[in-house]
């Protein structure tokens, strides 16, 4: 097992994890062990009219493309220059902001060729292409300055991103990069120390919310054969990021939720999406604006639960819609996720065994309890005996959610599920969820990306690595096989890695979304990596028919 932590560095993190683990007051450790920091000001919050006015008047296609320029001189100086000479026209409007503001380039990866690599060749060398160089931001600049180097995901996504990261990860440690996931793994610690959590991305505008909390598993990357040695060094960041998913859990009442802790009748505690933000997002607003205009909802709820689905990654998907269909409807925080939940589970976990290597008697049976009491909760509240599956839960009306999801299979991932559950979730993937080129999301087609026809590589690893856990190699080998084939056949014809895959006609690349479909691209990339490493005979099938449990080996 290859070491890439240096001793000193684990000394220190040593040291500073018991430091912790001795002296803070274990009881409230749902609360940060930090007090809060001030963020930074988003791009919105500093220009004002001025970004309203940008937004709305849609100079750019992608509203991305302004959050993400660099100011020239100081905020305030650019807003008071506005106001003295606004803009009478969307032309004027464009020559302000080209005078004011250096636009972004997307971060594109090498271009296509005619005879592209074989597909692992090809994914080895866009590491390099896709890695950015730490250093201070821009002056004004909305991104977030990182200690170490770092993978972008590729396209628009010009900065690093939280959960897509750990998927990009288990393709560099396959590549031999370790070196890369040990400096990303330092920087999102370092985002916890700075921040007191790890924001969805490094922009100012993404500071109030998060993405599912992958950083237990990353660090586990560290030390893929004693997962808890490097839990041990990284305690106080798990802790704080811990702290951060449940600040108000000690206060909040039964049947009432506050922030990202839902407290039930019984007294379970579960979690949601959130943001502490309710105005529309910086880098969507025209949408946002748009979709709060055409309804009847208060706009500031519609908001908060557009961004919370945005905090869970699924942006957007049936499973945080009231009718299923139309984003109109979304309610994303009045759902306890299946997906949340289990990494939660998993952290906690994570820092029980970090705190048992840290020698930390008290610190290990606090997050034993913590864990049970969640896996009891995920057992009652999100378990569904009829439908063989784990569901969503909408706290708000008392019921689980019918639809069914890739989702179901997180607590197959962490390991929270039981054989009998497991093997249930099995059956129903194959049943449901299991088409010609992968795992579909969900079984309906809505026209938005995390729904049918499109499947992820993030959801695709989550299975195989699930399946895998609990014994179903087979059913894991095909999926891992199918989606291989995906896409390595949209390669062969492209020279690209997409960032979604239609996996009901294989070999075509998926659709719906906000923006165009990016290609680059990180967690295609990592997890494609990966798979191939598991499963190589799939890496040279051209069709899903030549996939079964017996060949993709």
């Amino acid at each position: 097992m290859p070491t890439i932590m240096s001793k000193a560095l684990m000394a220190a993190l040593r040291c500073a994890a018991l430091t912790v683990v001795l002296l803070s007051p274990w009881p409230a450790a749902s609360q940060p062990d930090a007090p809060a920091v001030a963020l930074p000001e988003s791009p919105q919050t500093e220009f004002k009219e001025l970004f309203v006015a940008v937004q709305q008047a849609g100079l750019f296609a992608d509203s991305k493309v302004f959050p993400d320029a660099v100011p020239k001189s100081a905020p305030g100086s650019i807003l008071e220059l506005y106001r003295r000479h606004p803009a009478d026209s969307p032309a004027a409007l464009r020559r302000f902001v080209d005078e004011n503001f250096s636009l972004p380039f997307d971060a594109a990866p090498a271009a296509a060729v005619l005879k592209p690599l074989p597909i692992a060749a090809h994914i080895d060398a866009l590491w390099d292409q896709l890695t950015r160089s730490p250093g201070p931001a821009p002056p004004y600049s909305s991104l977030l300055a990182l200690p170490r180097p770092y993978v972008v995901p590729g396209g628009r996504f010009r900065e690093l991103y939280y959960w897509d990261s750990y998927f990009t990860m288990l393709g560099l440690a396959t590549s031999g990069r370790h070196d890369l996931v040990e400096d990303m793994v330092n920087d999102f610690a370092a985002l916890v120390n700075e921040y007191g959590h790890i924001p969805n991305g490094t922009r100012s505008y993404y500071l109030s919310r998060s993405q599912p909390p992958f950083f237990f598993a990353m660090v586990g990357l560290l030390s893929a054969n004693d997962p808890a040695d490097a839990y041990a060094h990284y305690l106080p960041q798990l802790r704080r990021e811990y702290g951060f998913w449940m600040l108000g859990s000690d206060a909040v009442i039964a049947g009432r939720a506050a922030r990202r802790v839902v407290k039930l009748p019984d007294g379970s505690i579960l979690n949601r999406y959130w943001d502490d933000s309710d105005l529309p997002r910086d880098e969507s607003y025209r949408e946002d604006a748009a979709l709060a205009k055409a309804g009847k909802r208060d706009p500031q709820q519609l908001y908060r639960d557009v961004r919370a689905a945005a905090e869970s990654g699924w942006d957007f998907s049936s499973r945080w819609f009231d009718d299923s269909r139309h984003i109109s409807t979304i309610v994303t925080t009045e759902i306890i996720p299946v997906d949340l939940n289990s990494l939660l589970w998993g952290l906690e976990e994570a820092i029980r065994t970090g705190c048992e290597r840290a020698r930390s008697e008290a610190c290990a049976q606090d997050f034993g309890r913590r864990a049970r009491a969640r896996a009891l909760a995920i057992d009652k509240y999100l378990w569904d005996e009829h439908s063989r599956a784990y569901l969503d839960y909408r706290w708000t009306q008392k019921r689980r959610l019918e639809s069914v999801s890739a989702a179901m299979l997180y607590p197959l991932f962490v390991g929270v599920a039981s054989k009998f559950q497991a093997e249930s979730v099995a059956a129903t993937v194959r049943e449901s969820l299991l088409k010609a080129g992968g795992l579909v999301t969900t079984t309906l087609v809505t026209g938005q990306q995390w729904d049918a026809p499109n499947g992820w590589a993030p959801l695709q690893w989550i299975a195989v690595s699930g399946l895998a856990r609990y014994g179903n190699d087979p059913l894991a080998a095909l999926i891992a096989c199918r989606w291989t084939v995906n896409v390595g056949a949209l390669y062969r014809e492209s020279g690209k890695l997409v960032e979604k895959y239609d996996v009901v006609t294989a070999g075509r690349s998926g659709g719906g979304g906000e923006y165009p479909l990016q290609d680059g691209f990180g967690w295609t990339n990592g997890v494609t990596r990966k798979l191939m490493d598991l499963y190589p005979l799939a890496a040279g099938y051209t069709s899903p028919d030549q996939c079964s449990p017996q060949t993709s080996k």
